[in-house]
């Protein structure tokens, strides 16, 4: 079961809190479920949607919280919304036990646990394949972007763990690394395949098979959070042209890039 790869236990009880009968019903049921967990609308999605798909094997069930649920929910219901679905009623927080009784807690609630981190906020706008208009208007995006690399994605034949359906190719051409060392970048890049499975399926809506795209983006800590996505070909020159010439031109470019946004921002 994707949805509860490294939950921590490896035994589940059945029928499971959704009334499944059977494992190969709940694999199957929560598929559907991958992708708002790619989205990392909440920390402990994957925890409280696990102890309802595949609860930990023990002589009775061990709910989760009225509080997990609606922590959740509260979370990740308005990137639901984005897509026309509302939050299901087979997920009604009401019929869970109180924190008082025996149940699973959240685990990222208060600084505690979270070293002061908040919940990140959900936000219904994904990443989409761009057309390039101009070279000139490519190397605007590129002077703005913290990372810029040409890669190529590989349809997998089957991923019975991963949430990507796509793996990347050995070649990963780094034309721009921002603050990143630029050996961690293909790390960094595998992370995002798995970590936002609905931007890359938008990225390749048009190439179900994978192909070559340039990817811009921002590093927020650890993770790369793609912007822009080009798809191009090697007979193209836009925008590949602009991205070689900022590499190949990089300090005099650095100085054009530095102009020009400092006159955008004006």
């Amino acid at each position: 079961m994707a949805l509860c790869q490294n939950i921590g236990y490896d035994t589940m009880r059945m029928p499971n809190l959704l009334g499944h009968e059977s494992p190969a019903e709940a694999v199957q049921q929560s598929a559907s479920w991958l992708p708002l967990l790619a989205r990392e609308c909440h920390p402990d999605a994957g925890i409280f949607l696990c102890s309802l798909f595949a609860p930990l094997c023990l002589d009775r069930f061990i709910s989760p919280c009225r509080s997990l649920c609606e922590s959740v929910r509260d979370s990740c219901a308005p990137i639901m919304s984005c897509y026309g679905d509302p939050w299901p009623d087979i997920l009604h927080c009401d019929q869970h036990p109180a924190d008082h009784l025996m149940c699973i807690s959240s685990i990222t609630n208060g600084c505690a646990h979270t070293g002061g981190r908040r919940v990140p906020q959900a936000s219904c706008r994904d990443c989409e394949l761009e057309e390039a208009a101009s070279s000139k208007d490519t190397l605007e995006t590129l002077c703005r972007s913290d990372f810029v690399v040409e890669l190529r994605l590989i349809r997998l034949k089957f991923s019975p763990v991963s949430l990507s359906q796509f793996s990347l190719a050995a070649q990963l051409d780094v034309l721009q690394h921002g603050p990143l060392i630029g050996g961690q970048i293909r790390s960094h890049v595998q992370l995002w395949l798995e970590r936002d499975a609905t931007c890359v399926r938008n990225m390749t809506r048009r190439s179900p098979r994978g192909g070559a795209f340039l990817v811009t983006g921002t590093v927020q800590g650890e993770r790369l959070v793609v912007t822009k996505a080009y798809a191009w070909q090697r007979r193209d020159k836009n925008p590949v042209a602009a991205a070689r010439k900022r590499k190949h031109h990089r300090r005099r470019s650095w100085i054009v890039c530095y102009i020009k946004v400092r006159r955008f921002n004006k």
